[in-house]
């Protein structure tokens, strides 16, 4: 059998485990495998481009974070638009035929899902395994690559927070996450942030600076509050996103977290601060609970291609790993519950959430 690996959009800690532990085990329990690595994503499969693998290409990427396959970002909406020619996923499924493939790994997040179930409606083998730090594939309890990113912007708030309490100032802390809260909510909690603002709970201004205001005024020196990316304004919220981009856009602003430290700033009377984290959150060695994650969805997934069982994504449930059909998943996010037993919690213990 010939299987084919490709990582798809954005880079997290845990990609390089998953790949050794699907190549050791077809090494160890698929006679006669042949592994091909395809580079830069589904841009490699479009392309046609591939190198074969083989144990000794990752004796050595456990810890190591990023990919060594590479990967870029394809959009969903682009894949089945012919523009003068075969669209991107008629070129990905004749490539996959070239190549001889028997089974298709496809390591990434949301999108990568989405393009994966196309594949598979196209008749080609595939198997998906849930990448992203944003933890907000359906059907997974958590993804590879989110715990790492928890501790990062957890010890990055840490950190924060003590020049916040030497200098009395209000700090707003941008966290990765667009459409879900998770990391922010975790880091926040972990971290023991003041307040935790998030996109599944739309925030008041008036409600954060009275909450800033109401601190200082009981004998609290200072303020953390975590911002998720996607964290928008009360009066933003009927809005589409790309609304909302528009209007920020026209005003300056990419995300609210600078508008809000600056409104906050100006009504409280409080130096007020804000630091995104960005990219940070992505890079580096990936922590041991997502090393051995991603090593047991890497096998779990290989076993799956040995039995004959495509179309399906790995998954999380409890302490098992298990998988769901990619025709069920894909297109689904998992959203933080705004009135889940986790918000609740924080909220009992006193954190904000600007409403």
């Amino acid at each position: 059998m010939k299987f084919g690996i490709l990582t798809s959009g954005g880079d997290c800690s845990g990609l390089n485990a998953v790949i050794r532990s699907i190549v050791l085990y077809l090494d160890e329990n698929v006679k006669n495998a042949e592994i091909v690595g395809i580079p830069n994503g589904y841009g490699g499969l479009i392309e046609g481009e591939s190198f074969p693998m083989d144990r000794r290409d990752v004796e050595n990427v456990l810890g190591r974070g990023g990919t060594l396959l590479g990967t870029s970002r394809q959009p969903f909406k682009l894949m089945t638009v012919a523009d003068d020619g075969p669209s991107k996923l008629e070129k990905m499924c004749e490539n996959y035929k070239k190549m001889g493939l028997d089974c298709l790994f496809t390591l990434g997040g949301a999108g990568t899902h989405k393009t994966a179930a196309l594949l598979c409606m196209e008749g080609c083998n595939v198997i998906g395994l849930p990448k992203t730090i944003d933890n907000d594939i359906y059907g997974t309890d958590v993804t590879f690559g989110f715990q790492t990113a928890v501790e990062v912007a957890t010890d990055a708030i840490d950190r924060i927070s003590t020049t916040a309490e030497s200098h009395g100032r209000t700090m707003l802390v941008e966290i990765m996450g667009n459409k879900a809260g998770w990391l922010t909510l975790h880091a926040g909690i972990a971290a023991g942030a003041d307040m935790i603002l998030i996109p599944e709970k739309p925030f008041s201004v008036d409600a954060v600076c009275e909450f800033v205001t109401k601190r200082r005024k009981s004998g609290k020196p200072y303020t953390m509050i975590a911002v998720a990316e996607g964290a928008v304004l009360a009066s933003e919220a009927k809005f589409k996103k790309s609304e909302r981009t528009f209007v920020r856009t026209a005003l300056g602003e990419s995300t609210v977290t600078r508008h809000l430290a600056e409104i906050l700033e100006e009504r409280t009377g409080f130096e007020t601060r804000a630091s995104v984290l960005g990219y940070l959150q992505r890079g580096g060695t990936p922590c041991a609970y997502d090393r051995l994650l991603s090593s047991r969805l890497g096998g779990f997934a290989a076993a799956l291609a040995k039995e004959g069982k495509f179309g399906v994504t790995a998954a999380v449930s409890g302490n098992r790993i298990t998988f769901n059909a990619l025709a069920e998943i894909a297109g689904k996010y998992k959203l933080v519950d705004p009135e889940g037993d986790i918000v609740r919690f924080a909220e009992d213990i006193g954190i904000g959430f600007g409403v």
